[in-house]
């Protein structure tokens, strides 16, 4: 694969989001994308008109899709076998969307964020549960929750998803991410609303996993993002699975794009350097086919 067909995606954020980092993107980046689980929905317009000012690169709105996020006034970190207390409404913990409340259960076990807290339901009352910490972890704002011990129906679009689709078409954008795909269901819905933009299917739970071969078949271009999808498989076999789908796409057609993202530069957080791990991380990626 030449170098020039790698296409670059770049996720907007507080460190990205400045007339400086956007000048830079043009001609270089393929894709900025605007996140709208850290987006909130009255920030849309104004983040949109910003991009567009300093850049020419093409927006992609990436839903929140199925997924449980914490909601918490302030970060704690909870020791093994700490109460914790999750809340309807009011408290400092609380679930989104709202009505995913209703549907735990007492026994049902949470696994919240990347610092391996893990909760156990021990008792549930109209507005309020008692949570017990399996294991010691940070409890903190806007974290993915995983329910490990079964599955529940969560929609595959929120509302606000659906409001920022309906802002995102005003601005002409073309591009839209769908979130914790799980069948051809989500995606031929997707297409629904979506009838002439290009659609990016993300890969992140067991389920699409499982139904891999019918999700390829029926989209274009994927992203496999190995954060969520270490929370639902383990983290190695994440190697293993993003060969299977670039295969499993490649035997499809030509046509079909795999994008793997997620950790591929983590340790420019803190450096000026990427660490020897992730230059070879990126390179496999690009050796067995990934677009980008």
């Amino acid at each position: 694969m030449n170098k020039n067909d790698i296409k670059i995606f770049c996720t907007l954020g507080p460190a990205s989001l400045n007339k400086k980092f956007l000048e830079y993107t043009n001609g270089k980046i393929s894709l900025l994308r605007l996140n709208l689980s850290h987006l909130k929905i009255k920030e849309l317009i104004k983040y949109i008109k910003f991009v567009k000012k300093y850049s020419n690169v093409p927006i992609c709105i990436d839903t929140e899709g199925a997924q449980i996020r914490t909601k918490v006034k302030k970060n704690i970190f909870y020791k093994k076998n700490s109460k914790i207390k999750l809340n309807l409404y009011g408290g400092n913990f609380n679930i989104y969307p709202e009505d995913i409340f209703n549907k735990l259960k007492i026994n049902d076990i949470l696994d919240i964020g990347f610092s391996n807290l893990k909760v156990k339901i021990t008792g549930k009352k109209n507005n309020s549960m008692n949570l017990n910490a399996i294991s010691a972890g940070m409890l903190e704002n806007n974290k993915g929750v995983h329910l490990v011990n079964r599955k529940i129906k969560i929609n595959y679009l929120t509302k606000k998803d659906i409001e920022a689709i309906k802002i995102a078409k005003k601005f002409k954008i073309k591009n839209f991410a769908l979130s914790f795909t799980n069948s051809k269901q989500d995606i031929l819905k997707f297409n629904k609303i979506l009838k002439t933009e290009n659609k990016i299917y993300k890969i992140e739970t067991k389920n699409a996993i499982k139904n891999i071969d019918d999700i390829i078949s029926h989209g274009n271009k994927f992203i496999i993002d190995r954060g969520d999808l270490s929370k639902e498989v383990s983290i190695e076999n994440i190697p293993a699975i993003q060969r299977m789908i670039i295969n499993v796409s490649k035997k499809k057609t030509q046509k079909k794009q795999v994008f793997i993202a997620t950790n591929l530069l983590e340790n420019m957080i803190n450096s000026s350097f990427i660490s020897r791990g992730e230059a070879n991380d990126i390179f496999s990626c690009v050796e067995i086919g990934a677009s980008g």
